[in-house]
């Protein structure tokens, strides 16, 4: 039995948007053996999702955020999300250590949110340099965002054809990953400088480039994804065919070494595991792809779920599906030395009841005095 809470809990049977998930019986303790919880988020579903396998027995923790697409985890911190119009920063509130009412290891809040407007980010991630970038596709450029910036975004880089930032999509540029702390690959749907043109090249018209240099190290590609760095090679999800992919870095050759059933997007690496994001095509952007004659070709339907794929074989494992409302799944990342992770969304009145406080000052004497003491947080 799995204990699910959140925005639609089991007890609400006849909630307008359900979703069920169906894990088959190794995740969960594969999961368990790893010490380890997965985070999920879900695009038109409007929902994070954190599955762990618990202190006593599996839970789910799910909250609504509007339009929730990519995905970031600092260490046992943060977990940040993009949704439609803001950047999320959702801070961990139990110290190191301790459990909270007996259950849960972290319980993350909704403690700051970066106001973007409705630039479509695709990808968020921390570089080195100790910033925080997103992939701003409405207005084709990889950009800064926090607190030191002045506007809703910094421009950082656009590619080479693109001659302004302007708001339209004209490349789709989705995705980013990085090389040893610096920013490195990026994927596009297009190398085109007009709004909208990407969608009449999707079927090949996709390329992955290092953006230190501006080179396009593959090309030819059906909507490519997420990009990553595995053992120095550089992997990547070609969407619109549905296969799990390597760019050779010397030469730009492509490998298809696994297909899925779904549109790909979302992949994250541990040891010698992928695990991958497969949804189910939603509107005109994915109909009509090479991806459809896959399935024909195939005998198979589409499906929404989390893939883990094991690297030496190339196999899937073990998968965690998803029924109901639920039809794509955007991004995945894994929540290292946690078991049982609460979230808290922004809806509702749970946010209210919960107060983390930081290190009280208020008795330390006259404040010419004070000498900072350190101390854990408190949860309220």
């Amino acid at each position: 039995m799995i204990r699910r809470v959140g925005d639609t809990p089991d007890n609400e049977a006849e909630i307008v948007g359900r979703f069920d998930l169906h894990i088959n019986d190794t995740f969960i303790p594969y999961l368990a053996q790893e010490n380890m919880s997965v985070a999920l988020t879900t695009y038109e579903g409007g929902k994070l999702i954190v599955v762990g396998p618990g202190q006593t027995g599996a839970t789910v923790a799910e909250r609504n955020f509007q339009r929730c697409m990519a995905l970031h985890v600092e260490d046992d911190r943060n977990i940040w999300i993009s949704t439609h119009h803001n950047i999320w920063k959702l801070e961990n509130g139990v110290p190191p250590g301790e459990v909270w009412h007996g259950q849960w290891d972290r319980m993350y809040l909704p403690r700051t949110a970066y106001v973007t407007g409705g630039v479509d980010v695709h990808e968020i991630i921390k570089a080195g340099d100790g910033h925080m970038y997103g992939v701003v596709t409405g207005y084709n450029c990889v950009a800064r965002i926090g607190d030191d910036e002045k506007g809703s975004f910094t421009p950082y880089w656009r590619p080479p054809f693109i001659d302004g930032i302007v708001f339209q999509d004209r490349c789709h540029l989705n995705g980013l990953c990085l090389e040893e702390g610096e920013l490195a690959y990026v994927s596009m749907v297009s190398q085109c400088n007009i709004a909208g043109q990407w969608r009449e090249d999707r079927d090949s018209g996709g390329v992955l480039m290092d953006m230190r240099t501006n080179d396009i190290v593959a090309s030819g590609l059906c909507m490519p994804h997420t990009p990553r760095l595995y053992n120095g090679e550089l992997w990547f999800l070609e969407a619109g065919k549905g296969y799990l992919c390597k760019a050779d870095l010397r030469t730009g050759k492509v490998e298809r070494a696994l297909w899925l059933p779904g549109f790909l997007r979302g992949l994250h690496f541990y040891k010698n595991y992928a695990f991958i994001c497969c949804s189910a095509p939603r509107d005109k952007d994915f109909q009509g792809l090479p991806l459809d004659k896959e399935f024909e070709e195939r005998g198979q339907q589409p499906k929404c779920a989390l893939e883990m794929v094991n690297m030496d074989t190339m196999t899937v494992e073990t998968a965690m599906s998803i029924t109901g409302s639920v039809k794509e799944i955007y991004d995945v990342a894994l929540l290292e030395n946690c078991r049982q992770p609460l979230i808290y969304g922004i809806f509702g009145d749970d946010i209210k009841n919960i107060v983390v406080t930081g290190e009280d000052e208020s008795a330390m004497g006259a404040l010419n005095d004070r000498v900072a003491v350190p101390a854990a947080a408190k949860v309220h």
